[in-house]
């Protein structure tokens, strides 16, 4: 090989192969790899409502026109004749809140509510903590058999729940009466118990607890299984009893559960209508009328529909007062927190 060839092959570049020609150069690492894209605070802000506008807009379909229409009747004169179009409807302002605020019967009514509504609270709180309580000292096979119960009875139609009531306490054939009598000096064959208010409505509230304390007692029992073991025991050993270490570490940790449950239940009993209005046949009487059947009276019975409107937004507005309560009260336990 003479010397020329040799220049030549050493001056010849270097063939590559097709893989590495056009290789991309690889992207920094380490302290020279650019920082990852972040989300501007207001595209994070938007996330959550984008994923609750599905819910929010079927709120504002299925309660917003009711409600607008509802506050609309309130003011409004509207009867039958604005019904059926022979009459236009007529703006009264605050006339028929004056007429319904002005009538001794409502007031009758609304105490009639607060009272049947606070015992059904108390009744459904301390019966469904009693309850909760014991499914803890139960064994396994029982508790299961109680929750199986308690499921079955909070899936009952209220039709038919207040069905069985009636039969329950039936002047003729109920199995309540038979079975009170036989205690030693009660007689209560034959006995009416819806022949006055306060005993009918006292049969209706357990009817109402009846259908309420499975819901209590499984939420509760949910709350009982975060209490810590070891916050007891120390309890026990500071010479705590068993209502010391329920006081002092049981309810605070229950606390946020049980506010929350009776602020359900206070809205959940002041709006009771079906079990009131099937128990007594659709026609209430007087003594049992509480804010919901007494508004749907003055609506579809006398056939004054801007009352029974007026009504029910009074109704509303004292719920908010419930609703208000209940979010102080959740922001004072956060604050605690």
């Amino acid at each position: 090989m003479s010397a020329a060839d040799t220049t030549a092959d050493t001056t010849t570049p270097a063939k590559l192969p097709p893989s590495t020609r056009h290789a991309q150069p690889s992207p920094p690492t380490g302290k020279d790899a650019p920082p990852p894209a972040r989300r501007t605070p207001k595209a994070t802000a938007a996330i959550p409502w984008a994923l609750l506008a599905p819910c929010l807009l079927i709120l504002a379909l299925v309660l917003g026109y009711p409600l607008v229409r509802l506050v609309t009747l309130s003011f409004q004169k509207f009867g039958q004749s604005q019904l059926w179009g022979f009459q236009p409807a007529e703006s009264v302002g605050f006339d028929n809140f004056g007429k319904v605020l002005g009538d001794s019967e409502f007031w009758d009514v609304v105490v009639r509510t607060i009272v049947f509504a606070v015992g059904c609270v108390v009744l459904t709180m301390v019966g469904g903590m009693l309850i909760a309580l014991l499914l803890q000292r139960v064994s396994g096979w029982m508790k299961t058999l109680i929750n199986i119960v308690l499921v079955a009875s909070w899936g009952m139609p209220i039709i038919v729940a207040t069905t069985v009531f009636k039969w329950l306490f039936d002047s003729d054939y109920g199995i309540v009466n038979a079975l009170l009598s036989r205690l030693p000096g009660v007689e209560l064959i034959g006995h009416n118990w819806f022949a006055s208010g306060p005993q009918g409505l006292a049969v209706i509230m357990l009817l109402v607890v009846w259908g309420a304390v499975p819901f209590v007692v499984i939420t509760l029992g949910a709350g009982l299984t975060q209490v810590p073991k070891e916050l007891e025991e120390a309890a026990r050993l500071d010479g705590a009893g068993a209502w010391g270490v329920f006081r002092y570490v049981t309810l605070p940790i229950l606390k946020p559960i049980i506010v929350m449950l009776t602020t359900l239940s206070v809205i959940w009993d002041m709006g009771v209508f079906p079990q009131v209005f099937v128990m007594r046949n659709g026609h209430p009487e007087a003594e049992f009328q509480l804010l919901t059947t007494y508004s749907y009276d003055r609506a579809f019975a006398v056939n004054d529909y801007a009352q029974g409107s007026a009504i029910a937004l009074l109704t509303v507005v004292l719920l908010l007062g419930v609703v208000a309560v209940y979010m102080r009260q959740m922001l004072k336990i956060g604050d605690v927190e």
